[in-house]
């Protein structure tokens, strides 16, 4: 790697690893304000914090995209998550964190290609998703492209689902600009206002909103013909929050949309 090439990596490292300690800060600052997501808060603070040393550890290490090469160089630095899993999440997720952590390296990075690949029953693979979130987002930052297939309505960079959207103000759009954010590699992307990121139903009649008067700032943005959900974030009055981690003061809205019978898109970053 030439010396002017070196920087630029160290200096997108920095980006990586400052954006993830800023996640956990917030992550923290809500914990001591939110009761109800105290716990799950607590727990995402701490995977962040991991993650970031993780993001240190790729540094030295140069990535194709194509996951099948990279799992190998990758896994020695991200299977440390599987750690911070084990003692901080949820005890169902923590059993099956300490579980997993008794894989051979082959079968850890066969899990991991096969949640790459999309393959049937891996989509709710909550382990496999946090265990690469790390390596995408450096990724991201060196802008190497991913060897993944991008549908409509996932990221653009990435193909992973969204996460949580986000409403942003904007000069020339009085409504607000509609964005969506990558479960995998946390970037974002615009999306129409009015259309399903899951069926691409666009009849507004068929796609209600759902808000509650304790968080005046989101809502569930549910769709009536696939039977599925993503949460949205309101920025253009507060742009302080970050969508991904400020989704999770308001888990209680999840628990009232299970109850409904909707699906969320993707689950949070607490699983939920």
């Amino acid at each position: 790697m030439a010396p002017t090439d070196h920087w630029r990596s160290a200096e997108t490292l920095k980006a990586v690893v400052a954006d993830l300690e800023k996640r956990a800060s917030r992550a923290e600052m809500l914990a001591r304000e939110a009761e109800a997501a105290r716990d799950p808060l607590i727990f995402v603070a701490a995977l962040f914090r991991a993650d970031a040393e993780v993001a240190r550890r790729l540094e030295t290490q140069s990535f194709t995209g194509v996951l099948a090469e990279d799992a190998q160089r990758a896994w020695p630095a991200i299977r440390h998550l599987l750690h911070t899993i084990a003692d901080r999440a949820p005890e169902a997720l923590a059993d099956e964190a300490r579980a997993r952590g008794n894989d051979s390296d082959d079968v850890a990075r066969t899990r991991l290609l096969v949640y790459w690949a999309g393959d049937v029953g891996s989509r709710d693979d909550y382990l496999s998703r946090a265990l690469l979130q790390p390596y995408l987002e450096v990724l991201r930052a060196r802008n190497v492209s991913p060897d993944r297939e991008h549908r409509r309505g996932h990221c653009p960079f990435c193909g992973g689902a969204p996460i949580v959207g986000a409403r942003k103000s904007m000069p020339e759009a009085e409504a607000g600009l509609r964005i969506l954010v990558c479960a995998l590699c946390s970037n974002e992307w615009a999306f129409n206002r009015v259309c399903c990121p899951s069926c691409f139903e666009e009849n507004p009649e068929k796609l209600p909103h759902y808000t509650s008067d304790a968080h005046v700032n989101v809502r569930i943005e549910a769709c009536e013909t696939c039977r599925r959900y993503v949460k949205s974030i309101d920025l253009t009055k507060d742009a302080r929050p970050i969508p991904a981690v400020d989704d999770l003061a308001s888990i209680a809205m999840d628990l009232w949309a299970m109850e409904e019978g909707l699906t969320r898109i993707e689950p949070g970053l607490a699983g939920i």
